[in-house]
């Protein structure tokens, strides 16, 4: 029988295009100091809409990275890649000269891919009385696989390369998959993230019809409100997070600066609805119990957990239901908090920027907060720090990011504090 020594596996490489910053730094720095994205939707007319705001990113020109030429062969959650990724490439010092670019990969994800481009080209479709004349850069820009392809194709990278779609738990899915890659030696290091781009018509209008989003238009900035007795759904948010995860040992030997080392991971099924996390949270519990022993830790071990925590009055008590049956006891040592209380929810994306808050708590020893949280709702604990208003300097020598998603899929990552 073949056996198989498990190599680490650190964090090298960091980027972020979110609603509350285009790099990593500023999104990092907002979160601390507990800023807000979500805003009245420029992009479309929201009159007929029910849910009229939307967390988007702000001050972002495409051509500031790639030509117009270039960024017109590309929906924008692919543009939202190539700019997340370019900031972690760089972050991370990986000179492309002096690597095997046949051993580093890139797993990336999107729960929706193309929604700009299927609308726009539906319409037209429409407008011109059905006569099928087809952008011929369509299916190129509309599969999600595509971003990977395109990280791929601009940095020579051939390793292994494809999408992970599991919905809003689609980027964390790509970290445990890279994760699990590189461990096992067929990696030297991977590009792993996600990115979103769904305040479209479409997207928002389809979100509305499941009434899923807040429709709080007369407060758009304290809409996202996790754990509060008024939360009434997410806000929709849009950007990228990538992350670069590398061999240690491959790590050291170029000199490369190490954030944090990733160190468990886990997917698992609800089996139980269509849109609805199982009301005692059973499907997360199971996540989370499976990524403790992954990373070879108890529950005690764990100072914060990133909740998926959307600020839908079902979704918030489900998760918290599986954080008390896993962590008991040791639940009044832990943080944990809900970012998406400031960068709206970026479905497929989430999990990328939440774990890349999570590393920076990690590095940090920072808890960021969770906002616009006043009186706790209905099945909320209140002996829980919730971390509410204003973040919390504590030691964070490890840190947990839960991610769920529609079709009951949940992903769960664990990052440790780097010790050589």
């Amino acid at each position: 029988m073949r056996t198989v020594t498990l190599k680490r596996v650190v964090v090298t490489g960091l980027g972020a295009l979110t609603p509350i910053g285009n790099d990593v730094n500023t999104f990092w720095n907002s979160l601390k100091s507990g800023t807000g994205g979500a805003g009245p939707i420029t992009r479309f007319d929201t009159t007929e809409f029910k849910t009229k705001f939307a967390c988007e990113l702000k001050g972002f020109d495409i051509e500031k990275f790639m030509e117009k030429k270039e960024a017109r062969k590309m929906d924008m959650f692919t543009q939202y890649a190539m700019v997340a990724a370019q900031e972690a490439v760089e972050h991370a010092g990986l000179h492309l000269d002096g690597v095997d670019k046949t051993q580093i990969g890139v797993i990336w994800a999107s729960g929706n891919g193309g929604m700009q481009t299927f609308e726009d080209q539906i319409v037209e479709f429409t407008q011109t009385n059905f006569v099928p004349k087809f952008n011929p850069f369509f299916i190129p820009k509309l599969i999600s696989d595509i971003a990977a392809g395109q990280i791929s194709m601009k940095y020579g990278f051939m390793g292994v390369n494809y999408c992970t779609v599991s919905a809003c738990a689609s980027s964390s899915s790509a970290l445990v998959d890279a994760f699990n890659y590189i461990r096992l030696g067929k990696a030297n290091a991977i590009v792993a993230g996600g990115s979103e781009a769904p305040v479209t018509r479409a997207g928002i209008a389809g979100f509305n019809a499941l009434k899923a989003l807040s429709t709080r238009n007369d407060d758009p900035s304290t809409a996202s409100r996790p754990f509060d007795a008024d939360r009434d759904g997410f806000v929709m948010g849009e950007g990228a997070g990538a992350i670069i995860l590398e061999e240690y040992e491959h790590a050291v030997k170029r000199g490369a600066t190490i954030y944090a080392e990733m160190v468990g991971g886990a997917m698992t099924a609800d089996a139980y609805h269509l849109t609805a996390t199982h009301p005692e949270g059973l499907g997360a519990r199971l996540g989370m119990e499976r990524a403790l022993e992954d990373a070879e830790l108890k529950p005690e071990d764990v100072d914060y957990i990133n909740a998926h925590a959307t600020s839908t009055p079902l979704g918030d008590v489900s998760e918290l239901k599986g954080i008390t049956g896993v962590f008991g006891d040791h639940l009044n040592k832990i943080n944990i908090s809900a970012t998406k209380s400031m960068t709206g929810h970026l479905l497929g994306a989430a999990g990328a920027i939440e774990a890349i808050a999570c590393i920076k708590a990690t590095q940090f020893d920072i808890v960021p907060p969770t906002i616009n949280t006043g009186t706790l709702g209905e099945g909320i604990p209140t002996n829980l720090n919730l971390t509410i208003g204003k973040a919390q300097e504590r030691t964070v020598n490890v840190a947990m990011s839960n991610t769920f998603g529609f079709g009951g899929h949940n992903a769960i990552v664990v990052f440790k504090k780097y010790k050589a």
